[in-house]
């Protein structure tokens, strides 16, 4: 979930997080800091466009729009939390010290002073290069230094690595975070106590559990369970994407969720489908020999907040959850479609871009219903695969470290074509044509490149990017407009999706290393015509204008 004249640093196995200032002089420091705007900048305060983020209500009873209010109200704690695991000063203060408003605001949607769809890079004079572990990690640690030592909790999702005498140790976070989360949990339970759907309710008081205990499964577990409710929360400790130096530790976000009943009817036939998908995978036996669970589900819904980690810098469209390999073996996943967002983006960025950059008669294949889809299977795409390594490495994701998300987004996608594909040969996709599918896809990766090429889902977009280019997926003019070349995609696709998922398989850390290296940067000709988006003016992403008081509660 990023532009383009700078790329950041390359986030290989060997780079070494050692900054010479510690964590306690850099908040001192911090503290004299009053912060202007590099020159460099000035254009890009600009790149996000406001959307109203609201739904229809008006079919939800008293007790329900009150859970809402609650629901936000924890959330909010989500979102002082992760400012505390992205940025080392106090928020409020470091906002203040910030005299311009537009200025303000800008580091106010990036949680920091330095440019999330911008491979991080500080936007603010005083700043240094945002840390790779964030604040999960000391500043001063080194990576051979935490490799070197044991010590409990070393990998663990939920603790903070602390140094001590020259040696570290975790913290866990209900530890490090007591009074925050002991707040959020007594609004879990009072937003139980007003929920009408014995499920929810209980999923709710679970999760109150999860956040103080840091013991997420059971509630993982009682939320596959739920299937009825029109009101859904996703809150706690969830995605580790914050976690640049190993991928291991998770950060506090939110949404809270309405469903949209109609398009949740819709698309509920498609969830069944993924053991025999699982089976068709472009990829020797055993690369695919775990079978996802069939009972996962498949919905649609409004999203009334984001809080925390979902709101920083690019905005998530669709959700695939729980993260928890067992849950996922066991129930199989959760994916939500957040309908409203979704729009807003095609509206105001997708469309515009494919005006730009999109050959002409190829135009008309932009769809919204081909944006939604694309985004739904790549969300769906997450339960194939291999969760565990075929080679005694452990979980892929232990296996593949930092690189792990990253691998894990570019296989959603890919994967997630080749489940359009299969459906539309299969007559399950009723509406619209391959081509909508794979020009929609093209114009997808133009949107989401922007987000630059260091975060998780960018890495991603790249690799899938320069690999098309390679095999000729797609063809430039010499206007710099970009067409589909159905054929090549379709072999590029297949091709694709088995390197991916050997790498996987194989947890081989070196690979997928070399991949990145070769391909997963931004080339000057795209950076070019990436530029002339920017040139028209069009947005990179969207923030929210969102809030009980937007939706009259």
């Amino acid at each position: 979930m990023n532009p383009i004249s700078k790329l950041g640093r390359k986030l290989t196995g060997a780079a070494l997080l050692s900054l010479a200032i510690s964590h306690s002089a850099l908040a001192a420091e911090s503290q004299l800091l009053k912060p202007e705007l590099l020159p460099e900048f000035k254009d890009r305060l600009d790149i996000y466009q406001e959307v109203t983020l609201n739904s229809d209500l008006s079919h939800l009873s008293t007790n329900q729009k009150k859970m809402l209010a609650v629901l936000i109200d924890a959330s909010k704690i989500m979102d002082d939390l992760f400012w505390q695991q992205a940025f080392y000063q106090d928020k409020e203060s470091f906002l203040a010290s910030i005299k311009d408003p537009k200025v303000r605001e800008f580091a106010d949607i990036n949680y920091g002073p330095w440019d999330r769809l911008q491979a991080d890079q500080p936007f603010l004079s005083g700043y240094k290069e945002k840390a790779l572990g964030a604040e999960f990690y000391p500043h001063s640690m080194s990576k051979e230094s935490f490799e070197k030592q044991s010590f409990a909790d070393k990998k663990g999702l939920y603790s903070l690595v602390k140094e001590k005498d020259g040696k570290l140790e975790t913290q866990a976070y209900s530890q490090a975070y007591t009074k925050q989360l002991s707040e959020a949990a007594k609004l879990l339970e009072r937003a139980a106590n007003l929920a009408e759907d014995k499920d929810f309710a209980n999923y709710l008081r679970l999760r109150a559990k999860a956040i103080t205990s840091d013991d997420y499964q059971p509630s993982d577990m009682a939320w596959m369970d739920m299937k009825n409710n029109p009101i859904d929360v996703v809150i706690g400790a969830i995605e580790t994407y914050e976690d640049q130096l190993y991928g291991y530790r998770a950060a506090y976000e939110a949404y809270v969720l309405v469903k949209d009943m109609s398009w949740s009817k819709r698309l509920a036939k498609f969830a069944s489908t993924l053991p025999a998908l699982q089976k068709g995978l472009p990829v020797p036996e055993k690369y695919k020999q775990e079978m996802p669970g069939s009972n996962a589900d498949l919905n649609a819904y409004d999203v009334i907040y984001y809080a925390g980690h979902s709101n920083a810098g690019g905005k998530t469209i669709a959700i695939n959850l729980p993260n928890d390999e067992e849950v996922q073996l066991s129930k199989g996943t959760r994916r939500l479609q957040l309908k409203n967002a979704m729009q807003a983006k095609f509206d105001h960025i997708l469309k515009p871009i494919s005006e730009v950059l999109i050959v002409p008669e190829q135009r008309k294949n932009i769809t919204f219903n081909a944006f939604f889809s694309n985004t739904m299977f790549h969300e769906v795409a997450h339960g194939l695969g291999i969760k565990n390594t075929i080679n005694g490495k452990g979980t892929v994701r232990q296996a593949l470290k930092e690189h792990a998300s990253a691998l894990e987004e570019g296989k959603a996608d890919i994967l997630g074509l080749y489940m359009v594909s299969q459906l539309l040969k299969d007559g399950m996709i009723t509406e619209g044509k391959l081509e909508d599918y794979y020009t929609t896809f093209l114009a997808g990766i133009f949107r989401s490149v922007r987000f630059g090429a260091s975060s998780a889902h960018g890495k991603a977009n790249m690799i899938r990017f320069n690999y098309f280019a390679e095999k000729g997926a797609f063809y430039r003019n010499d206007k710099g407009q970009y067409g589909v070349n159905m054929d090549n995609m379709s072999k590029a696709m297949a091709s694709l999706s088995e390197l991916i998922l050997r790498l996987q398989g194989e947890g081989d850390y070196q690979g997928v290393g070399k991949l990145f290296e070769e391909k997963g940067n931004i080339g000057k000709g795209l950076a070019a015509d990436l530029a002339r988006l920017q040139e028209a003016n069009i947005p990179v992403d969207i923030t929210f204008k969102q809030g009980k008081q937007v939706l009259g509660l």
